[in-house]
Order: structure tokens, then C-alpha cells, then sequence
């Protein structure tokens, strides 16, 4: 197994891996085009696990400059409790601080079950006074 930096080439191979496990959901931002363009922003940041050139995780990592974000960690069921997401996470975890990145977050459906159990596994706190608010800027195409 290798842990590497996810790049442009790993889009679409990564985006057919995410389609195929419960609890991602993908949406216009998940196109090889816009993911080609976070990979830019935040060079050297996201993280793939492959095997014999097959993707078993995952993760999109990237930072605003005040604070990291991790998107779509998934690894495959046959790859699940072994430390590989762990792995995957302290990987970004660690480029992000040393970037000088004060913090993390993450965003996680609340009907995640496999995906909650893991976070708070981790270490990773939940905040319940926070809400997320969001506006729709460009009208979705799919």
C-alpha cells in the first residue's frame, strides 16, 4: 500500500472510487475540472492510498489560510480498520500545520453513522451549538 499526494491524474479515478461509497455525496464542486483547480490552490495537501494502482482512500484537504479542511475521506470497506483513514487524515493533519493552519474542520451527514464513529474515534470534537449556514452562488447542473 502507498499513501501519496493526490493529483489531477487521480480526479477522475477518485471521483468513480467516491460514487461507489455510502455517506459521500458529490456535487458540482467534484468535477475533475473544479477538483484540478482545489488540488492548485492547496498543492501537496490531499492524500490517495492506492494498491497495485487501485484507489482504496481518499481525502480532499485544502486551507482558507485561517483554517484546513478535509473533504470526502472514504476508504474501501475491505481497507476499513486497519488505520488507513487515520493515516490519511494525520497525513493532511500534519502538511496543514506545517503551513502554519491553526485548525481543522470537517462536515459529515448527521445520519453518517460509520463516518460520525470514526471523527469522534479520532479525537475530533462535536461542536452541536455550531450551525452551518450556506447560499447556493451558482445553480447546480446535475
Amino acid at each position: 500500500m502507498q499513501i501519496r499526494p493526490f493529483t489531477v491524474d487521480d480526479c477522475l479515478p477518485a471521483i468513480a472510487f467516491w460514487q461507489g461509497m455510502a455517506g459521500i455525496t458529490l456535487n458540482e464542486s467534484d468535477t475533475p475540472a473544479a477538483m484540478a483547480a482545489f488540488l492548485q490552490r492547496n498543492p501537496g495537501l490531499s492524500q490517495i492510498a492506492c494498491v497495485d494502482g487501485r484507489i482504496i482512500g481518499a481525502v480532499l484537504c485544502g486551507h482558507n489560510g485561517r483554517a484546513g479542511s478535509l473533504h470526502h475521506l472514504a476508504v474501501d470497506p475491505a481497507w476499513r480498520r486497519r488505520g488507513l483513514g487515520r493515516q490519511l487524515v494525520e497525513t493532511c493533519l500534519a502538511a496543514l500545520q506545517q503551513a502554519g493552519i491553526p485548525r481543522c474542520n470537517l462536515f459529515v451527514y448527521s445520519d453518517n453513522e460509520t463516518g460520525n464513529r470514526f471523527w469522534l474515534e479520532q479525537g475530533w470534537d462535536d461542536p452541536s451549538s455550531w450551525k452551518v449556514l450556506q447560499k447556493r452562488l451558482l445553480q447546480s447542473t446535475g
